[in-house]
């Protein structure tokens, strides 16, 4: 079965804790701290793979993780980073984060390859908190904490043409004959419920790939219409052709047919009526003498300017040449590109107020302050100066950090502990 939608879990892995630990040699007695750090957790990968056409095999298995970075060791070893986790994927695949509904990332390249998760980081080992006067540091950073996310896959079929028509017209039977695939052909009543792909190789020069769309279910034109699962194999291609019954040997109007699938495509993206479109008159085989006369009818009464409207017969195969090249030339007066949807969320930064920072108190009372903005801001900033240590106080309030200190219980004089630098506490 073709799988175009699945909805996963992924999680990446743990930093690993920092290690407390001390040197404990023979003519060392007051060894100095020599606590490893933790490694970093694994990502999680989304990445193209050529071998994989569907998401199948996210269809039974729901929960995707990377693993955590192991904790340090003494003698100032570092952690064993976790491994990260790729999820290989068809090319078109599109990743949205579950709640909102935004796009995290497109996979639309052969050489994809994303970084949806980053595990955390490894937390410090104790060697590096100490200072003059704490020169023996029991406390050691916590590794960076797992991120967890549901997502939902969806793949956006690739091809350059996408055929587009009622059920029963004649698209599967046409794909057939010029493409080397195998889509199952009866006289039904109801829709091909997945999308199928094959290549077109006119000559040595002119091939592409056509996919034959699933097709609007019956009543549509009365309002039922063709759902987004179907809608969205359309929005990549760069030509679009419809297949008709021209000889209503099922009972169909063909010019109503046309209006109802363009008035689907108009209510769900304006924009896929300005793709280059072709009508082709299927089974014109059973009335070859009114052949013209349907054309020429077809093409006075639709709603659409400048476009051609052929005859063929997908079972006899007359007139399939002439509507392939036909196609041929309207895809070399498109853009040589690919459709790709901009990313509108990055699950990285996630981080909340509260979120914000980190507030622990270790075994000798001193009070570790940690968090992204914190260490970025010691990072840029000159606390020698005056004017960088206002600067530094300012933070402290606007970032809430000294309230959050005061919940704490922390009093004057009390220590405080960023990314081994260590102060006094005064109100």
């Amino acid at each position: 079965m073709f799988a175009d939608r699945a909805r996963i879990i992924i999680k990446s892995g743990r930093g690993g804790d920092g290690h407390v630990s001390f040197r404990r040699e023979k003519y060392v007695p007051n060894g100095g701290p020599d606590g490893g750090d933790g490694g970093k957790g694994g990502d999680v990968i989304f990445k193209v793979d050529r071998g994989v056409n569907t998401l199948a095999d996210y269809r039974h298995k729901h929960k995707f993780a990377a693993t955590p970075g192991e904790e340090g060791g003494k003698k100032n070893c570092h952690g064993k980073n976790g491994e990260d986790i790729i999820l290989k994927v068809p090319k078109g695949t599109v990743v949205y984060d579950a709640e909102s509904g935004k796009v995290i990332c497109d996979l639309s390249d052969d050489d994809s390859e994303v970084v949806v998760l980053e595990g955390g980081r490894g937390g410090l080992g104790n060697q590096h908190f100490a200072t003059s006067k704490m020169q023996a540091p029991k406390y050691a950073k916590p590794g960076g904490d797992a991120i967890e996310l549901e997502v939902i896959l969806e793949l956006k079929v690739i091809a350059d043409v996408g055929l587009v028509g009622f059920p029963n017209v004649g698209k599967s039977t046409f794909l057939s004959r010029v493409t080397n695939a195998n889509p199952k052909i009866a006289n039904y009543h109801f829709t091909t419920l997945q999308p199928n792909l094959g290549v077109v190789d006119l000559d040595t020069n002119n091939s592409f790939v056509i996919a034959d769309i699933p097709g609007l279910i019956e009543g549509a034109s009365s309002g039922v219409g063709l759902g987004y699962e179907f809608l969205r194999h359309i929005e990549r291609t760069k030509v679009i052709v419809h297949i008709i019954d021209g000889a209503s040997v099922e009972g169909r109007e063909p010019v109503e047919d046309i209006n109802a699938i363009n008035k689907e495509m108009l209510e769900y993206d304006p924009n896929l009526l300005k793709k280059p479109q072709l009508i082709v008159a299927n089974k014109m085989d059973v009335c070859p003498e009114m052949e013209e006369d349907i054309l020429s009818d077809i093409k006075n009464n639709i709603d659409m300017e400048n476009v051609d409207v052929l005859g063929m017969s997908a079972v006899s195969g007359k007139g399939v040449n002439e509507v392939l090249w036909h196609i041929n030339d309207l895809l070399k007066q498109c853009p040589d590109e690919v459709i790709t949807y901009e990313s509108e969320y990055d699950p990285m930064e996630r981080i909340t107020p509260e979120e914000a920072f980190t507030i622990e108190k270790d075994d000798e009372g001193n009070f570790i302050v940690e968090g992204p903005k914190i260490e970025k801001m010691l990072s840029y900033t000159n606390l020698e100066s005056e004017k960088g240590f206002l600067f530094f106080q300012k933070f402290l309030k606007e970032q809430k950090i000294d309230a959050g200190l005061k919940e704490k219980g922390i009093e004057e004089g009390d220590t405080v502990i960023m990314y081994g630098l260590t102060f006094e506490y005064y109100e």
